[in-house]
């Protein structure tokens, strides 16, 4: 295991960071509560977690920062200055989307993801201060302020990506997942009677099945989220809440109601046939399919994997 590796498998099992990310996370869930808040800081609505696309823009602008720093030359000064206040301005709203992402972890992804945040605010107060010693005339203690300040962001960048990468943190849970292309028996119909739902397995992916009226609803009942349990979720206007972290899906086509979720639950055609509820993948081209293409190729092409915990 290399030394890099061996100090965040310290930080990960360092328990006495839960006495500080215990208090915050429930402080930051309170915050994030309102569904409008939620939604915006999770990028519900643009489909995709929005805090790696606004890092792009702090780790894109310090870095250059740097680099005009290093490199000198006429026109530097004033430029590295830029990018500096560039990136300080994007930094706000890239925490509070971290803090909300880090708000629905536990255990070895809330301690990393604490000491993430506080190389960040590290990072963040060493760029502000190198733009006020710039402008009061220390060019010199400014471009010491910057490096340091891109140290802190390097190692934060690095705890991210482990976070992401390795312990699959925000990743679609149902990417790997892959259903049964042909009509599959699943369930007796007899054992889903009307405002009913259940669980079960169509070929190792477990399913969501929801019955109302003449309306038979199919969808992975893994949560995209964070793999929370569907099955276990509270069911209303013919949507699934997911208990985890209160994920909210359409029954009909998997579609997203609210957040946290980005990423919408893979949906299944069903049928009764011979006393039994068969479930498959819309094919290419049908209606459903059309309706949700990036969802059902998803279903079609990879196989499950099991959420980290």
């Amino acid at each position: 295991m290399s030394m890099p590796h061996r100090a965040v498998h310290r930080l990960e099992n360092a328990e006495a960071l839960d006495k500080v990310a215990e208090p915050v996370s429930s402080a930051v869930q309170r915050a994030v509560r309102p569904r409008l808040v939620r939604d915006l800081l999770s990028g519900t609505k643009l489909g995709h977690p929005l805090h790696p696309v606004l890092t792009d823009v702090v780790i894109g602008a310090w870095s250059m920062a740097g680099l005009l720093d290093v490199a000198g030359g006429p026109g530097a000064e004033p430029a590295a200055d830029l990018l500096t206040a560039a990136g300080v301005a994007a930094a706000v709203p890239t925490a509070l989307t971290g803090l909300n992402d880090w708000a629905d972890t536990l255990g070895a992804e809330r301690r990393v993801g604490l000491v993430h945040a506080g190389l960040n605010t590290a990072a963040l107060g060493l760029y502000a201060a190198s733009l006020v010693a710039s402008a009061r005339g220390g060019r010199r203690k400014g471009k010491a302020l910057r490096l340091a300040g891109l140290a802190a962001m390097g190692a934060s960048a690095y705890l991210g990506g482990h976070l992401t990468f390795t312990r699959g943190l925000n990743v679609n849970r149902t990417a790997w997942q892959h259903g049964p292309e042909d009509w599959t028996p699943v369930l007796a119909a007899s054992e889903l009677a009307e405002g009913e739902h259940r669980t079960a397995d169509a070929d190792g992916v477990r399913i969501l099945l929801y019955r109302t009226g003449t309306k038979l609803h199919a969808v992975a009942a893994t949560c995209t989220h964070l793999g929370g349990p569907l099955g276990e979720g509270t069911i209303e206007n013919d949507c699934v809440t997911c208990p985890w972290h209160g994920s909210t899906f359409r029954l009909e086509d998997g579609g997203i109601e609210r957040g946290p979720a980005t990423s919408p639950q893979p949906s299944y055609e069903t049928r009764i046939q011979d006393g039994r509820i068969e479930v498959r993948v819309p094919p290419p081209g049908t209606q459903s399919d059309m309706a949700d293409e990036g969802t059902h190729r998803r279903a079609r092409h990879h196989l499950i994997r099991t959420p980290a915990s």
